[in-house]
């Protein structure tokens, strides 16, 4: 089994192929290509791709399925992997896996004791985030994705009374506040630099138990999961509803 992942939901882009040989073995990951500079995923995702296909010898008609963090995150770069990830499907004729893109982040932290609690910012006083638990390999969902402000966040994770390890581009800008709103309460912590931000090879091995699951859909049924509408869409509603209100 063999499994092409995509990453492109926030700063970080990555690309990773991984496989198993049946359905009892963890996925080994052959590949990761990972870059968090300053360019665009539309300049670094296919030359990415395509270096790893000439380093593997990669035959991209082998593959079983492709993996694709779904969202939330960059809407710029949600519809860039999005689009990436159907134009392979239809090209290959192979079915997609939609990896919620908090679960990816979560899958990075798997084995860790207690709760895990990736955090994107979301802006406009919001977090992306979700609360989950991982053993064996199993991603537990303990609160589905969500966009809230940080302190509704921290009111969630208190019910648990649970140890919380954070992770995710939304820790530099949150952290302090976090301290201050859960310390008193419960023990957290913070995951390591190289292991706090999006890995396409997370998302390949945790699509992959997807797969054996069966939850594909066809490249033409994928569409990414914004959770909240663009802010170009809320200007527009904005403008919209001035000018009603101006009739």
């Amino acid at each position: 089994m063999r499994i092409l992942a995509l990453d492109s939901s926030g700063l970080v882009a990555g690309v990773a192929v991984l496989e198993s040989e049946n359905e009892k073995k963890d996925a080994q990951t052959i590949a990761e290509y990972t870059v968090n500079y300053k360019k665009t995923h539309s300049q670094t995702l296919l030359p990415m791709l395509d270096e790893i296909v000439k380093m593997t010898e990669l035959d991209l008609d082998t593959i079983d399925a492709i993996a694709i963090a779904s969202g939330p995150g960059s809407f710029t770069g949600l519809r860039i992997g999005s689009a990436t990830a159907k134009g392979l499907g239809l090209a290959l004729k192979k079915p997609l896996v939609e990896v919620p893109t908090l679960e990816g982040l979560a899958y990075n932290l798997c084995g860790t004791e207690g709760l895990i609690c990736p955090i994107m910012d979301a802006r406009r006083g919001q977090v992306y985030t979700g609360i989950y638990a991982c053993a064996d390999n199993e991603l537990k969902v303990m609160e589905e994705q969500m966009a809230v402000p940080i302190e509704e966040l921290a009111e969630k994770l208190k019910k648990y009374n649970q140890k919380v390890t954070f992770l995710g581009d939304g820790v530099p800008a949150f952290r302090e506040q976090l301290k201050n709103e859960l310390l008193a309460d419960m023990k957290i912590q913070f995951a390591p630099a190289h292991l706090n931000r999006q890995r396409a090879a997370a998302v390949g091995a945790l699509g992959m138990n997807y797969y054996r699951e069966g939850r594909t859909v066809t490249a033409m049924e994928h569409r990414p999961d914004y959770l909240r509408v663009s802010q170009a869409e809320r200007e527009r509603a904005e403008r919209e509803k001035k000018e009603k209100s101006g009739q």
